[in-house]
């Protein structure tokens, strides 16, 4: 079965010969030949230039030899062109000025953004010319609330008070900065998929933070409208992550898209029990098992495919991104190992 045919089945839950398998942050600093490139350019650097871009997107296509390739890039980037200044140092994330009050919001201009992000859309073909035809490539977004979390913490922070104090103080400007940030996330995803992706992601890795009635508030109404603008436009299958969300899994199936992707803290075959099953689901192995060995990861990944069983509409996945303490040969044998044990699921029923 061909790579694109085999993700995008999986994605509308049609028969496989195995689940597809990748990584989220399958590039990253756990990689000698990222860490390489990162002596010669930032990281802004890197997402900026498409020549970087598609050379840190094609190390885990050559060196992993995974089943999907994601374009390399960050969940900030389109922040940018509406009028915040985007950088990252060793403590992360910095957004400035931070977005605190309705005037901040109010100035926040969304029209026309994503036409300033150009050099995104040329590394998707750039990278799409390099694959020629051999995986899937997937672009992404982060929800319309995780960019807000940014935006008004000002970066990565220890509490989220910044957030906190917007939503029981200031939630009409909270609404307005999530109204324009759903148009900005919808228009990007749409030119992602114009520019030559094949499927898409949006990472609402920040939705974990609210109740489940916040949730319904102040990211599920976002996240839904910014999905409608893309199956309006294309038939790109969309998959929705959540960090630290088990208890958001009721409502998530309201959401409009084709997969649910979910951290490691609950079985997917409860997850699909709880949803319906009306989602294909992707995941979830926990990230920090790449730190251990073969015999683990092992375990761990024919676990994972036990759990869900030869049934239509897997991804196989971490449950977050890998880390900078793994390594590429752990990586490795994580994919080989859910190849060899995905195919033998579903041609005996086991994949021990």
């Amino acid at each position: 079965m061909h790579a694109i045919e085999r993700f995008l089945a999986a994605c509308r839950r049609q028969p496989v010969d195995r689940p597809p398998v990748w990584i989220m942050r399958q590039a990253g600093r756990y990689m000698e030949s990222y860490r390489e490139l990162k002596t010669r350019v930032s990281f802004m650097e890197l997402c900026r230039t498409p020549q970087y871009a598609t050379e840190a997107t094609m190390m885990a296509v050559d060196q992993l030899d995974i089943d999907a390739a994601i374009v390399f890039s960050d969940i900030l980037i389109p922040l940018e062109p509406i009028g915040l200044k985007v950088d990252f140092d060793d403590r992360g994330p910095r957004v400035e000025p931070p977005v605190r009050c309705l005037a901040d919001v109010e100035r926040l201009n969304v029209n026309g953004a994503t036409d300033h992000l150009g050099y995104v859309y040329e590394a998707i073909g750039q990278i799409q010319r390099e694959l020629d035809g051999r995986l899937p490539l997937l672009g992404f977004a982060g929800s319309p609330f995780t960019l807000a979390v940014y935006a008004i913490e000002g970066g990565t922070t220890r509490n989220k008070h910044a957030i906190r104090r917007m939503i029981y103080d200031a939630p009409e400007a909270l609404h307005l900065l999530l109204s324009k940030l759903s148009d900005l996330v919808g228009a990007y995803l749409v030119a992602q998929v114009k520019a030559g992706v094949n499927a898409v992601q949006i990472f609402d890795t920040w939705g974990g933070l609210l109740t489940e009635a916040e949730w319904r508030v102040f990211s599920l109404p976002y996240t839904q409208r910014a999905m409608r603008t893309v199956r309006a436009a294309t038939d790109a299958p969309i998959i929705h992550y959540a960090l630290e969300a088990s208890h958001l899994v009721p409502a998530m199936v309201e959401l409009p898209c084709d997969v649910l992707s979910v951290d490691w803290r609950e079985p997917l075959s409860s997850v699909r029990k709880r949803t319906g099953y009306l989602h294909a689901y992707q995941g979830n192995v926990e990230s920090g098992i790449m730190t251990a060995s073969h015999g683990a990861i092992d375990r761990a990944v024919r676990e994972c495919l036990e759990d869900f069983g030869r049934v239509p509409g897997h991804i196989l996945n971490l449950g977050h991104g890998i880390t900078p303490d793994a390594n590429v040969a752990a990586a490795k044998h994580f994919v080989a190992v859910a190849k060899e044990a995905g195919a033998k699921l579903w041609a005996t029923g086991s994949a021990l």
